[in-house]
């Protein structure tokens, strides 16, 4: 372990009270070059001393976070996950189990937090934070809000695209049983008509087919439109994809090859 010299030189002091000044916690080596306005090998080494004294980080190549005082010299920032995404990438919103987490429409707390975006990013490590990034056509990229955690701004998926969200990619929030939990917990706040509405806007079938089925098994909200069933439905998805692959039952009503079992999708209910 690097033992870290917490006094800092003029150059380091310089870098740090021009960034807090201008407000700038993430910034990048060609802000290090402006402020400093020495050569290039001098302000590597400055970014250099300063990761070693904790207080920087570097979150990816040529883009640093700046760790503030306040947050003592621990090479872990509480508040950062969050505060680093809209950083990290200009369209996004936290969603699938980051979101289920944040909406409390789950008690897990998962370790990865999962960025619906339009462009494909390669994921971003922070400390013991994964940054997840999944990909989304345009499409898709909607139902989103901007809410304010201890004065940070992000967005972040409403309850009813959540759940969408995570019926069409159940491995990106924990498994179906999951985003099954998550309509339970949120019945009481959940507008069913814009979840039956998301489910269709988003344009993929076993999204409508997957829901339909949950909201009959929990039997909450509104039973979805008969039409589901009607003679378009020529072959059978599976209600959970992540799943084994071998049907209990097939499901004509909800075009649907059943590979969990009831007691599986709400075995939380025991705990």
């Amino acid at each position: 372990m690097v033992t870290k010299e917490l006094a800092l030189g003029p150059n380091e002091l310089r870098l740090l009270l021009t960034l807090e000044k201008d407000g700038k916690s993430l910034f990048s080596i060609n802000d290090a070059k402006r402020i400093l306005k020495t050569s290039e090998s001098s302000v590597w080494n400055v970014l250099y001393r300063l990761k070693r004294k904790g207080r920087v980080e570097e979150i990816e190549r040529g883009k640093y976070l700046l760790i503030p005082a306040r947050a003592g010299y621990e090479p872990s920032w509480s508040e950062a996950p969050l505060f680093l995404v809209p950083h990290l990438i200009r369209v996004y919103y936290v969603g699938f189990w980051t979101a289920l987490n944040y909406w409390g429409m789950t008690e897990q707390v998962p370790r990865t937090i999962f960025i619906a975006t339009t462009k494909r990013k390669r994921d971003v490590e922070y400390g013991p934070t994964k940054f997840e990034f999944v990909t989304l056509s345009k499409r898709r990229f909607f139902g989103f809000v901007h809410e304010r955690v201890a004065g940070i701004s992000f967005a972040v998926s409403t309850r009813e695209k959540t759940i969408v969200d995570c019926l069409l990619y159940p491995r990106y929030c924990g498994g179906l049983e999951e985003a099954v939990k998550g309509i339970w917990n949120a019945r009481e706040d959940l507008d069913f008509d814009k979840l039956l509405d998301f489910a269709k806007r988003i344009g993929v079938g076993v999204v409508e087919r997957r829901l339909a089925y949950v909201l009959d098994v929990l039997q909450v909200g509104k039973r979805m439109p008969s039409r589901l069933a009607e003679g378009r439905l020529d072959h059978f998805t599976w209600l959970d994809p992540l799943g084994p692959k071998k049907a209990l039952t097939y499901s004509r009503e909800y075009g649907l090859a059943i590979n969990r079992t009831k007691d599986e999708l709400t075995s939380w209910r025991g705990h």
